[in-house]
């Protein structure tokens, strides 16, 4: 049955402010760790709602605009909006759907952008996540993933430290990125509280596959264009959403590509 046409522009609507927040919360906890009014992010100076969130959304002391992130943000969640209402997750629903989506989202901006993952993101993610989890999978199975999660990126997050402390000791300098901070690991435990368990699993496979092509497709080319930086750091935490969200989102086509059916 295809839903009566009224629906769209409430869609429209739902999808916009969905991209809206996730641009506020992405432009403002960064640099206040804390949300506040909105700011010119260049100089700092105060914005107002109605700049900010319709029109010229520019700063009016130094004139400056809103990135383009602003808007493609804003564009895809008006998709995703329409998209939960024509398939959404079996076991989430159209409004757990899109609350996902928005925490996915924070994440995905925050961490390319700045290269962190926020304490209060996960914190708000793990009350979301045990929430959610218990709701979809039950107790036990969403806390075995949530400990799963976040043990297993814990040993990674250690392995990496051990790594480079050796590469320290052997170059007699201190290394500028880090591949691994520990926010992943508090986004893995909060993704195993989402997936339960086994879905952790599979998610962290396919997020371990994912980082690891792109990776590697990205180290090649700056190795062609001579822009290689030795211990570069790729922001992780896009590949373990990108994991947990083809888990959620995709499940069928995730199962028959394992060779589950």
């Amino acid at each position: 049955m295809n839903p009566p046409i009224w629906i769209y522009p409430l869609l429209v609507i739902s999808g916009w402010a969905c991209g809206a927040l996730v641009n506020y919360v992405a432009d403002v906890l960064p640099w206040r760790r804390k949300l506040v009014a909105p700011f010119c992010i260049e100089c700092q100076q105060a914005i107002s709602w109605r700049n900010y969130l319709f029109w010229p959304r520019r700063c009016p002391a130094c004139n400056h605009p809103r990135t383009w992130r602003t808007w493609l943000v804003e564009v895809l969640y008006i998709a995703a909006a329409v998209w939960m209402l024509i398939s959404p997750p079996e076991d989430l629903g159209p409004i757990l759907g899109m609350l996902v989506l928005v925490f996915f989202g924070v994440v995905v901006v925050i961490d390319i952008e700045h290269r962190l993952i926020l304490h209060p993101v996960s914190i708000f993610g793990a009350l979301m996540g045990l929430g959610i989890g218990i709701y979809t999978n039950g107790i036990q199975e969403t806390l075995i993933g949530g400990i799963f999660g976040f043990g297993v990126m814990w040993v990674f997050y250690k392995l990496g430290e051990w790594f480079m402390k050796m590469v320290m000791r052997r170059r007699g300098g201190d290394p500028e990125d880090v591949a691994l901070g520990f926010g992943d690991v508090n986004l893995c435990g909060v993704l195993g509280l989402l997936l339960g368990w086994p879905g952790i699993l599979v998610g962290l496979m396919l997020g371990v596959f994912l980082g690891g092509a792109i990776s590697l497709v990205y180290l090649l080319v700056m190795v062609a264009l001579r822009r290689y930086r030795l211990f570069t750091a790729v922001p992780y935490g896009p590949f373990l959403i990108a994991g947990a969200f083809m888990v959620i989102y995709f499940r069928e086509a995730v199962i028959a590509w394992m060779g589950g059916g």
